[in-house]
């Protein structure tokens, strides 16, 4: 892999993210914002019930950073990875980003059964914004990193949960980018392509300029990381070194 450029930049200002709970009707959405929204509190806005998932979060990170999300369950850190990503548009507040952004919250979005393995290398690809010409000279590297035999020129439809993951993740780490977002350290397969996939995570996150990963193992973000930021109802509660956050969190 080619190391990316150094210029990597993102910055938050006052970023707020409400979702609306409809309370009323078939047509109601509230069971699929509960249990798509990660973080916050339930609040009312003007007569209407929202869920306050990210509250004034101002933060910047610089190229050289390795963040880590920590907090509860509920404490906004999935919901800050998708609003870095670009999938939830805050309600309020700005995001700046420069730099190309690899996401791996879902390493299996926009996988598509009924295609091919090789297929899907492309499709998964576009949706990443990579530039086809990248994909076809990294198209051998993948097929060869997934290791499914004639399996790649099936549909995926056929394959097991194990070869599909596979797949997916081997297409989601073959690009490096300058800002990689992660929920949790991935670890898929069998035993054998878990240490080849570590190896891989270890490779694409020391190229990347900003690291910025959301985990539960502490064990982790401090191996990985050089700064902690912790999440509280949608707020930062706490942002500065590995160490100090960690004993604040434990405490």
């Amino acid at each position: 892999m080619s190391t990316v450029a150094t210029d990597a930049h993102v910055e938050l200002a006052d970023v707020s993210l409400q979702f609306p709970i409809l309370l009323a009707g078939s047509r109601s959405i509230k069971n699929e914002v509960m249990q798509s929204v990660t973080g916050g509190r339930i609040g009312e806005l003007k007569g209407q019930k929202i869920v306050q998932a990210l509250d004034h979060v101002s933060t910047v990170f610089s190229n050289g950073d390795r963040i880590g999300l920590i907090g509860h369950n509920g404490a906004g850190k999935t919901t800050l990875l998708r609003v870095l990503t670009g999938i939830y548009p805050p309600t309020s507040g700005s995001v700046r980003i420069a730099g190309r952004v690899a996401s791996l919250i879902n390493i299996s979005f926009g996988i598509d059964p009924n295609s091919t393995g090789g297929e899907n290398i492309f499709i998964r690809s576009a949706l990443m914004g990579v530039p086809r010409a990248d994909v076809v000279q990294r198209y051998n590297d993948i097929v060869a990193f997934a290791d499914l035999g004639e399996f790649i020129d099936l549909p995926v439809k056929t394959y097991s949960a194990g070869m599909a993951t596979r797949l997916a993740f081997s297409i989601a780490t073959a690009f490096p980018a300058e800002i990689l977002l992660m929920d949790e350290w991935l670890g898929t397969g069998d035993l054998q392509f878990r240490r080849k996939a570590s190896e891989r995570m270890e490779s694409l996150t020391k190229q990347s300029g900003i690291l910025v990963l959301a985990s539960h193992s502490l064990d982790i973000l401090k191996k990985a990381c050089n700064r902690l930021i912790w999440l509280e109802r949608g707020e930062i509660k706490m942002d500065g070194p590995v160490d100090s956050v960690c004993e604040a969190y434990g405490e």
